[in-house]
């Protein structure tokens, strides 16, 4: 079982090299939207922590 996890690890780490390589601007967008994400869950994060000390 753990070798196929491992082989299940390699295959994603070579499909995402693969889709960065052939799809660089799909890619971009992809990791945009992410970083995006975690801005607002952060600036939530800190809303949060402010309205307590408050």
């Amino acid at each position: 079982m753990a070798k196929v996890k491992q082989w299940l690890k390699y295959g994603l780490i070579a499909f995402l090299i693969f889709y960065l390589i052939s799809q660089p601007e799909a890619s971009a967008d992809v990791i945009q939207t992410g970083l995006g994400g975690l801005m607002g869950a952060a600036e939530s994060l800190s809303r949060f922590v402010n309205a307590l000390s408050v």
